[in-house]
């Protein structure tokens, strides 16, 4: 037997509440390579599926609980902290709300295997006005089908997963070395990327002050538009005076509203 293998054995459930626990506050840390290696003991009989279920259930209920509250409670700030803790934070908020314009209360159930969207769904839940016994409900119905998945995939290629175990045990801290690198080497690209695009806007942008000098003259070569989401909206009811509502969503679509003579002005808080 590996030492993968003896490690799991010895702290398995452990390390699953862990990692689930971990990933739902959303740090970096994944917890389906735990589930598929739980899932694969499981296959072989040395550990119980059903334990399994219900501790990846008691770890990612209480963060999902504390993000709904947050969000029902505070709204924006827990946006703009999820902003700031994610690494690709814009994309990923208006990702999860088109899907609860599109889908409803229904983007709770399949929301755990997108990364990152399952961090912000529980606050968005909040923040949309779902009744708290219903998240329950379908946040726990969501754990059980993201962690079942993954474990009865694990179960199924159980023999498959054991023998890559062993192969990494025998390689030892050359697989480790590599995993590292290629995930901080992801993360660094992330976060520079990340940077520039940052930067880009910095030079494109224009400060309340003038926006609002140049809006009292009157300056009619300029055209402010207003990218946020209905529920962006829904939460600070407030328009800039003469900006025309065009989500982000729909800026390519109705690029023809927006006059090619004028200086735009985009805002999305």
């Amino acid at each position: 037997m590996t030492g993968t293998i003896e490690f799991l054995l010895t702290y398995g459930y452990s390390l699953l509440f862990v990692c689930v626990l971990a990933e739902q506050v959303g740090l970096p840390v994944p917890a389906v390579p735990v589930l598929l290696g739980v899932g694969a003991l499981a296959g072989g009989g040395r550990m119980s599926v059903w334990v399994a279920l219900g501790v990846a259930l008691l770890a990612s209920l209480p963060p999902d609980v504390v993000w709904y509250a947050l969000g029902r409670r505070r709204g924006v700030w827990v946006l703009g902290m999820l902003c700031r803790l994610s690494l690709e934070p814009d994309y990923c908020v208006r990702r999860t709300q088109n899907a609860f314009l599109k889908n409803g209360r229904r983007t709770l159930v399949f929301a755990k295997f997108l990364p990152g969207v399952s961090t912000v769904a529980p606050p968005l839940a909040g923040i949309v006005g779902i009744p708290f016994g219903q998240f329950l409900l379908l946040d726990g119905l969501a754990a059980l089908i993201w962690a079942g998945a993954w474990i009865a995939l694990g179960y199924l290629f159980s023999g498959a997963i054991e023998l890559v175990a062993a192969e990494v045990a025998r390689l030892g801290n050359w697989v480790l070395l590599v995993v590292g690198a290629a995930l901080a080497t992801w993360i660094l690209s992330k976060y520079i990327w990340r940077q520039r695009y940052l930067r880009s806007l910095r030079i494109a942008r224009i400060s309340p002050e003038e926006l609002k000098l140049r809006l009292q003259e009157g300056d009619d070569s300029l055209l402010v538009v207003d990218t946020r989401s209905s529920i962006d909206v829904g939460l600070v009811p407030y328009i800039i005076r003469g900006a025309r509502w065009i989500t982000a969503d729909e800026l390519e679509q109705r690029a023809h509203e927006i006059p090619t003579d004028r200086d735009i002005v985009l805002y999305c808080s």
